[in-house]
């Protein structure tokens, strides 16, 4: 039984994935010819981490269309896809059946995932594209996967950078070159409603049929301790610049070991 939270998130991911995935990323036999002719380039800067995984157990975690999974086992890795999304898991499948891979996908909450038949099975696991804001219970969500990594195994996340809480608000609309106080709490981590991610891509008069994702925005203390917490030891901690405004952070890469 899926809690409401996780429900609700699995209604807004599934409502016309597969099509937005489609139109905006490609069709899995266009994808599949691009990767399968560079990899890395679908790991982005998280390429360096990925070196020597021949052979290697990875999780993606949320791993949605399957894009990083597929990417790690064209370099030999065997990859789990853990997600909540029907659509994703089928355009995913697709996917990498047209790049010549085979990668498992299991759908369901990542906080109930089996710890017993997955104990220390990881060898890797890999979380990008902002996927924390999704779990309302940080600690719950690192030791699960704290519990399914080996001894000397390594974790790679990436997420939105919480500066982004107040970023976006903190510009004048009615001003090009001044920024105005907005009142805005970096610290609030209420459980909020908000819109999925690909609902922007669909024309304005389709957007009320889109569900609403249920989300919680940390800080950037909240993320770092709840992963100290489940036991992880962090080796690296880097800032990247936003995609629109490269003057501020925009994305964030936590590299960690269970050691």
């Amino acid at each position: 039984m899926l809690n409401n939270a996780v429900a609700q998130n699995k209604a807004a991911w599934e409502h016309r994935a597969y099509e937005w995935r489609v139109s905006h990323v490609g069709t899995p036999q266009v994808v599949a010819n691009e990767m399968m002719n560079n990899p890395k380039k679908s790991l982005r800067y998280h390429a360096e981490y990925f070196n020597d995984v021949d052979g290697k157990n990875i999780a993606s975690i949320c791993g949605s269309d399957g894009r990083r999974a597929i990417a790690l086992s064209l370099l030999g890795a065997k990859a789990v896809v853990f997600d909540i999304s029907e659509p994703q898991k089928k355009y995913a499948l697709e996917l990498a059946e047209a790049a010549g891979v085979n990668i498992d996908y299991i759908i369901g909450d990542f906080c109930e995932t089996d710890t017993i038949g997955y104990a220390e099975y990881f060898d890797y696991a890999y979380a990008e594209g902002g996927i924390l804001h999704y779990f309302h219970d940080l600690d719950r969500f690192f030791s699960i996967l704290f519990k399914i990594m080996k001894t000397s195994s390594t974790l790679i996340l990436c997420d939105f950078h919480p500066f982004g809480k107040i970023a976006s608000a903190n510009w004048n609309a009615d001003s090009k070159d001044r920024a105005t106080e907005v009142d805005v709490d970096y610290f609030d981590t209420n459980i909020k409603s908000g819109d999925v991610a690909f609902k922007q891509f669909f024309d304005e008069k389709e957007h009320d049929s889109f569900p609403d994702v249920s989300v919680r925005r940390y800080t950037l203390s909240d993320i770092i301790n709840a992963i100290i917490r489940a036991g992880f030891n962090l080796v690296e901690f880097n800032e990247h610049p936003g995609w629109v405004n490269q003057k501020r952070p925009g994305e964030f890469t936590i590299v960690a070991k269970k050691v």
